[in-house]
């Protein structure tokens, strides 16, 4: 996020994601004493029980210390360091910052606090926090549809408050991004399934849906281009977009305009996939919802007709075949038969489809496209001395993100290769017990972001979108039992052909 700077393992490929015993400083790898960087008790922003004892019982399990010490700093720093809640009129707010920025995404928030979701019968205290991040977002939403990143207090005046676009009081950023909506419906659905709850579906959370099926719709630009349009002065081509804040022109074939993706960064071709794909999967929950609880069939048929003109375009338009990888769906495309061939870390990107709910692990176009994104064929992918996985053009060449690892092992059921995602992750926290944005892989010591909190949950907790979507991270418990730590001061050889 500007200007902070959040800027083949299988046979097929070149990476085989084998680790040819590299050289690795031991002191980076594990430590003597492993010391809580938790702020005291007295100084965080939020406890909950459940999640205290949580921390306790998965420390016991992973025999690893270091990577137990990583959880228990990791996972409840979101509640430490970023919750504020609050109460107006009776009814539950919560504003999560990012991290080191001040102002409340609606990616991220929902990605914070997503983790507790499994926890919330266990801790009412919890669950109403929970409830609050909803009806914030619901604010948020209500407020503008189409901005990224939003402030508690209204009368902020944003560093962006000269972009080219109708920015509006309580606006910290307005960048269209489709993904934005699909986490808030996302986050309204598995709390509703989980916690059975129905009460946040108030007359607002309605409204809200509706707006967000309006906002779809607009930017589908069958008849017009819609109300918005941004540009950025500065000289940085990632932060604005092209023809007069429109973006490239496109064939209008029912997919969703997005100007920017869940990076940031602007599109080069205005139908990102990847967030498309995300909003099939989010307008049929959110159908369900209308369906099942409102009682409202005529408003959850409005949602599914668009999930389905999405999804049919989608496998209409976005699948090509590419010279190494065979079918695989492009990033972005225009509709006139131009594709943009890469994968940004940052979610929803095409290695996390099966993460998102749109199509499993299984399917034969998502196990090509997987191939291509942990590969060569890939300009954003990078291999080093510590580390092998996806980056992007927000943080530059020759750096990767954490998230793109953990992502990997999240769409997996390889043990091995998921051992293999955990020991690159524990080896480049540069001794600091945290997660960063990103990192250069032959030397971790050069990150971005030491306060990140959207990713330092990830690792430790798996999302199996077919069923309860949060369960602790245990694909298979002898991992938990495995101590990664690194024998000799180098990186394991770890094999993940099938």
């Amino acid at each position: 996020m500007a200007p902070l700077n959040r800027r083949e393992f299988i046979k097929k490929s070149s990476l085989g994601l084998g680790f040819a015993a590299l050289p690795v400083p031991v002191k980076f790898l594990w430590m003597d004493n492993y010391i809580s960087k938790r702020p005291a008790a007295g100084e965080r922003k939020f406890t909950s029980e459940a999640v205290e004892k949580m921390i306790k019982t998965v420390k016991k399990s992973i025999a690893d210390e270091e990577l137990a010490w990583m959880f228990e700093n990791c996972f409840p720093n979101t509640l430490d360091t970023t919750v504020n809640f609050y109460e107006k009129n009776g009814k539950p707010f919560t504003y999560v910052i990012t991290g080191d920025i001040d102002a409340m995404w609606l990616r991220d928030s929902s990605a914070q606090v997503y983790p507790y979701l499994g926890l919330a019968n266990e801790d009412g205290k919890l669950k109403k926090m929970l409830k609050g991040v909803i009806n914030k977002q619901v604010e948020c939403v209500l407020l503008d549809p189409y901005a990224n990143a939003f402030y508690k207090d209204a009368s902020k005046v944003s560093e962006w408050k000269d972009d080219f676009t109708e920015m509006k009081p309580g606006l910290h950023e307005r960048k269209w991004e489709v993904d934005s909506l699909c986490y808030v419906m996302r986050l309204s659905y598995n709390y509703w399934k989980i916690t059975e709850d129905a009460s946040v579906f108030d007359a607002d959370w309605k409204k809200a849906m509706l707006l967000i099926l309006q906002t779809f719709r607009e930017q589908q630009r069958i008849e017009s281009k819609g109300p918005y349009k941004f540009q950025r002065s500065g000289g940085n081509p990632l932060d604005t977009q092209f023809a007069g804040g429109y973006g490239n022109p496109t064939k209008k074939i029912g997919l969703i305009h997005s100007m920017f993706r869940p990076s940031d960064d602007a599109t080069f071709y205005p139908f990102l996939i990847s967030s498309n794909m995300f909003a099939v999967v989010s307008l049929g929950e959110t159908a369900e919802i209308f369906s099942k609880v409102i009682h409202d069939e005529n408003t959850a048929a409005q949602f599914r007709k668009m999930a389905q003109e999405v999804d049919d375009a989608i496998q209409k338009y976005a699948v090509f075949n590419h010279p190494e990888a065979g079918k695989i769906y492009a990033l972005e495309i225009d509709g006139f038969g131009n594709g943009l061939f890469m994968d940004d870390a940052n979610v929803p990107n095409l290695l996390s489809i099966p993460y998102l709910g749109y199509r499993s692990k299984e399917d034969a176009i998502y196990k090509n496209t997987r191939t291509f994104s942990l590969s060569k064929s890939n300009p954003w992918y990078s291999e080093g001395k510590w580390a092998r996985g996806i980056g992007g053009p927000h943080i530059g060449e020759h750096k990767i993100w954490p998230l793109g690892l953990i992502m990997q092992a999240l769409t997996t059921d390889d043990g091995e290769e998921i051992v293999s995602c955990l020991k690159m992750l524990k080896s480049t926290h540069a001794g600091t017990g945290f997660i960063h944005e990103s990192f250069d892989v032959d030397n971790p010591k050069d990150f971005t972001r030491s306060f990140l909190v959207c990713l330092g949950k990830y690792p430790f907790w798996r999302t199996d979108p077919a069923s309860s979507p949060d369960k602790p991270w245990n694909p298979e418990k002898k991992i938990l039992k495995m101590n990664l730590r690194q024998s000799g001061g180098s990186i394991v050889r770890l094999k993940i052909y099938k």
